[in-house]
């Protein structure tokens, strides 16, 4: 099947038991958390070989996330140890008519601070074939910026496959500033996750995208940057613990769009549903999926983490295709 390799930070998650309020709590549950390494946890997961590289403190913090990947199977052969502290974000669960809250505490980060030099990428890339980040590296500072395109032009001329989940965080920066930086990116990224940062928006004046508009969107980004493939998710809210979820993905070289099921999701924890449905579309292509399987399996994969507490996905392959093949009842296993 081949490495995989992700690049990004890694935090410490801190929110109240269950649906509590910040303001209620005299303590918080503590676990790790971050795109990338949640990416990386649940090919793990799936059985996928996968080198997780980011900066984490040298001191009994950092040891934490070198410990919790590797219980995992991750390899942390690449992650480099210095600086002063990890990043950490505090998350209020949403629940009914009331949001999710996220406010972060990751300036000055051993990973923030680092600089695009110190990554060796020719030992990183040494029998990798896939490579994927997501937008929140580079908004985290201009040498990580550098670092990812760097990254994605070495991967690409190794003929390895690089993806991008755009993940656009409006607390890190502006959609002008995130379109500028990302737009000399993106010429060498393959696939391309959810992206809503390059000014070609959908109307959604009359609610939710037909078919057609996310095909028709699709379509003017893979053109735009020379994408192969361009997913999206399709999300309709009607609570904070209530989604009907599902996504597509269009193949360039077919101008062919295809959709999966939808899901009536009753979410137990949101963060981290967007990483595994990324982890799924990786493990697909590397096992050769048509994409109507590619998106179904990815689909399926993060729904399932949506019934998950904290960040890290637990799902097997066998878990995930049992969903995706109609076992949705929910019915004890014995």
């Amino acid at each position: 099947m081949g490495k995989v390799i992700t690049f990004g930070e890694v935090m410490l998650r801190f929110n109240p038991e269950g649906f509590m309020r910040i303001a209620q709590v005299q303590k918080f549950e503590a676990t790790l958390a971050g795109s990338e390494s949640n990416v990386s946890v649940s090919l793990a997961n799936f059985g996928v070989e996968t080198s997780y590289v980011t900066k984490v403190p040298s001191h009994e913090v950092g040891n934490i996330v070198l410990t919790e990947m590797r219980r995992f199977g991750v390899n942390t052969d690449y992650i480099i140890r210095g600086g002063n502290r990890l990043g950490i974000f505090y998350l209020e669960k949403g629940a009914s008519q009331r949001p999710s809250k996220v406010i972060y505490d990751r300036a000055g980060s051993s990973f923030a601070m680092s600089k695009a030099s110190e990554y060796d990428w020719d030992a990183i890339f040494s029998d990798a074939v896939w490579f994927h980040f997501s937008a929140i590296t580079p908004a985290l500072s201009d040498e990580l910026a550098e670092a990812c395109l760097f990254a994605a032009k070495k991967a690409k001329s190794l003929g390895m496959t690089v993806s991008c989940d755009i993940n656009y965080r409006s607390q890190l920066w502006s959609k002008e500033k995130a379109g500028q930086v990302m737009s000399k990116i993106m010429p060498y990224v393959d696939i391309c996750i959810n992206p809503d940062i390059f000014g070609i928006d959908f109307d959604y004046s009359n609610g939710m995208p037909t078919h057609e508009e996310y095909h028709e969107v699709a379509r003017k980004h893979a053109e735009k940057f020379g994408f192969k493939k361009v997913s999206f998710s399709l999300r309709e809210s009607f609570s904070a613990d209530r989604n009907i979820y599902s996504s597509m993905i269009y193949d360039a070289t077919t101008d062919r769009s295809v959709f999966s099921k939808e899901y009536d999701i009753h979410i137990v924890d949101r963060v981290g549903g967007g990483d595994c449905f990324v982890s799924g579309l990786i493990y697909a292509y590397l096992n050769n999926f048509s994409d109507k399987e590619a998106i179904e399996f990815s689909t399926a994969a993060s729904c399932l983490k949506h019934s998950v507490e904290h960040d890290f996905a637990m799902s097997s392959v066998d878990e995930v295709n049992a969903l995706m093949n109609g076992d949705a009842t929910g019915r004890i296993k014995r």
